[in-house]
């Protein structure tokens, strides 16, 4: 990845780099109950969230990832993020992620951000296969992914423990063209 942060657009949002000032947006997201509910980890302060702004820049700088704030065009507004990480380049690979402020929700912002990701990852960084792994119950998130075009590969059973249950996961896939 080139060292200057690759900024995406869309008709209309603006997918960029993490600044500060995000901080508070991205606490507002990874504190919601509704939000986190799936994804794996959570902050109680801003001071907390720190961490996640941090995990942001450690992807970049250690070259196995890349997350962009998804920001309205037309006013700047934070929507929310989305971006690789566990990328691979020896095996040309990434996992997915994404997440929106609650009252953004239905209203395909997703799937317009994650088209210009995707472009991204396969025409400029030459990745071949993006994964997402969807907790089973999550019903929400993978219509979202086969709306995407990922493909369904299986389920791992019991595979993480999340208060104190087992949880499954279902992998889906999507390749370059």
């Amino acid at each position: 990845m080139e060292s200057k942060f690759p900024v995406l657009t869309t008709e209309r949002f603006i997918l960029r780099q993490f600044v500060d000032t995000d901080l508070e947006n991205v606490f507002k997201g990874l504190s919601d109950p509704d939000i986190i509910k799936y994804y794996g980890v959570s902050f109680d302060s801003l001071e907390a969230t720190k961490e996640q702004m941090q995990w942001f820049a450690d992807l970049e700088k250690n070259e196995n990832g890349i997350w962009w704030a998804v920001c309205s065009k037309e006013d700047g507004k934070f929507m929310g993020a989305g971006g690789l990480n566990d990328l691979t380049k020896v095996h040309k690979k990434a996992e997915i992620g994404f997440w929106l402020l609650k009252e953004n929700w239905g209203k395909g912002i997703m799937k317009e951000a994650m088209s210009v990701i995707f472009d991204y990852a396969f025409n400029v960084i030459g990745l071949h296969r993006i994964e997402g792994y969807v907790e089973s119950d999550n019903v929400k998130c993978k219509k979202a992914v086969r709306k995407l075009n990922f493909v369904l590969e299986g389920t791992m059973r019991d595979y993480e423990v999340k208060n104190g249950a087992f949880v499954s996961y279902d992998i889906y896939a999507k390749f370059a063209e």
